[in-house]
């Protein structure tokens, strides 16, 4: 089972398709139930933010669940599939792991750094499980990601990254102006994070009056109110009437994460021209959309300057913060590496355990026949045979179990495993069994955690007062002597629970029982 990634987010889609693609808290809870009735999906979580909608599923085939994801996510944007295509984009398996860990360290939010999508992978994984649509494959990847978003938001300054590019952008713009920006207009194209913290940089700079031009007219007002808050006179405007809100401002900011050009040459002719306007009054243009939000010949116009990202990325107050998401990158990739190999290593677990379980049989099946043979051992004897044989066995699988879980945190270590299996003929049936009382130690583990802010664990399972825990006990028992068979293959090397540390699919997931 792999992890299929659905996404359209700002970087892909002009914000009338982010829009209607948008998944409300309303929604959540349908198209989860609609996935989990695919044929090819058994684990789902949806993640949906103003800037981006993505669905993370659990699959067991790359194109079929591909085509059922796409169908119910244009179905809900209400646009054809073909339409959709243009704007979505997949990631699959490691790629898709990657990426929730770059958005969760705040690298691919319109803001670079921001926050608050820590929140919202969280509230997704909370949805999810809440309607048991999340197994242990999207628990591990989840909880995975919100620490590696914690870690980059503790270890580097990510945070001010977003904020250092309008701060250059203001510094700039004021070296346009003769007196500073102190007492000036402006406008800012684009209610959403960046739209807000240009607001709170202006009204630092002391700019006097900001009208704020947005889609949305109760995003727009919010933000003028907090403006007004800040000691600014503040207006809204929507897009239509862009051309007449530049017309009195000495400069514009715009970052709205559209695909096209969202100032265009015909506005910024039109403002310049204004009668009202005078003709050597500049007009500072910071153009902080990825991809550009502003024609490129509007920064030919004599009067105006335009700064892209381009611009302000190479001026040397952004080196810092470009530092900081150099460094954010780097343990992404170091957590990502850690990540797979835990994966890798619990996948061959079973095999190694199913291993050692069919020795342990084979040994007793031998000394069965050895007493039936020689009925005149006594007990001292029959045990030091005993023992022999299976300091023979555990010598000789002690090397080749420990060299396959080596060999299996490495890319494409899932062939020493099958090469195992087909060695020893284990069945599918043995490894399975194996794999599933695995997932049943990650059940009593998530339990624990779930429980322990209602009642004392310790006392749970002296007395049996909880069923869910007495249960819980009880198999704990059947799982210790599993994992002692690991571990006893391989004494040098422990076995690394942390891989196990998950809701399994059949107590979380409702592919499998009940719907």
């Amino acid at each position: 089972m792999s992890v299929l990634l659905v996404g359209v987010s700002h970087r892909t889609a002009p914000v009338p398709v982010l829009e209607r693609v948008a998944v409300t808290e309303a929604d959540r809870p349908k198209l989860t139930d609609k996935l989990l009735g695919s044929t090819h999906v058994s684990e789902v979580m949806i993640v949906s933010t103003c800037n981006r909608v993505e669905i993370y599923a659990v699959v067991d085939a790359f194109h079929g669940a591909l085509a059922e994801v796409g169908e119910l996510l244009a179905e809900h944007a209400n646009v054809s599939l073909t339409e959709l295509h243009k704007y979505a984009y997949v990631r699959y398996s490691e790629a898709a792991a990657e990426h929730l860990f770059a958005v969760a360290s705040g690298l691919d939010s319109m803001v670079v750094g921001e926050q608050q999508i820590l929140g919202q992978i969280r509230a997704a994984y909370a949805s999810a499980d809440a309607q048991q649509a999340a197994g242990r494959t999207l628990h591990e990847l989840a909880q995975r990601a919100l620490r590696v978003g914690k870690r980059v938001h503790t270890e580097t300054g990510i945070d001010a990254a977003g904020a250092s590019v309008v701060s250059v952008a203001l510094d700039r713009a004021s070296s346009v102006f003769s007196d500073g920006l102190t007492g000036r207009s402006a406008v800012v194209v684009g209610a959403g994070a960046m739209g807000g913290l240009s607001v709170a940089h202006l009204l630092r700079a002391g700019i006097a009056h900001i009208t704020v031009v947005n889609r949305t007219a109760e995003r727009a007002e919010n933000l003028a109110e907090t403006a007004r808050t800040g000691g600014a006179q503040a207006s809204t405007a929507p897009l239509s009437e862009l051309a007449t809100a530049m017309s009195s401002a000495d400069i514009l900011i715009t970052c709205t994460g559209a695909v096209g050009a969202v100032v265009t040459l015909a506005d910024t002719h039109v403002a310049l021209a204004h009668a009202d306007r005078p003709a050597d009054r500049p007009l500072v243009i910071c153009d902080l959309g990825l991809p550009r939000d502003v024609e490129p010949t509007v920064a030919g116009l004599p009067g105006v300057t335009v700064l892209d990202m381009e611009a302000l990325q190479a001026d040397p107050a952004t080196e810092t913060a470009a530092s900081d998401a150099q460094a954010a990158r780097t343990i992404v990739a170091t957590e990502l590496t850690n990540y797979l190999t835990g994966q890798r290593m619990a996948e061959v677990t079973p095999t190694v355990t199913a291993l050692r379980q069919r020795a342990a049989e084979v040994v007793e099946g031998e000394l069965l026949r050895l007493d039936s043979r020689l009925p005149g051992l006594d007990d001292p004897q029959r045990d030091e045979v005993a023992r022999t044989v299976r300091r023979v066995v555990d010598k000789l699988l002690h090397a080749p179990t420990v060299r396959v879980k080596q060999l299996a945190s490495a890319p494409g270590g899932d062939t020493y495993a099958a090469a195992l299996r087909e060695l020893f003929e284990l069945t599918p049936g043995s490894i399975a069994a194996v794999a599933q009382s695995s997932e049943l130690a990650a059940d009593i583990e998530l339990a624990q955690d779930e429980l322990a802010h209602d009642i004392d664990l310790s006392n749970a399972f002296i007395a049996g007062s909880d069923p869910t825990v007495r249960r819980f006990s009880t198999d704990a028992v059947v799982i210790d002597a599993a994992y002692d068979a690991v571990v006893d293959a391989a004494p040098h090397e422990p076995l690394d629970t942390a891989t196990t540390s998950a809701p399994s699919d059949t107590a979380h997931s409702r592919k499998d029982g009940q719907a």
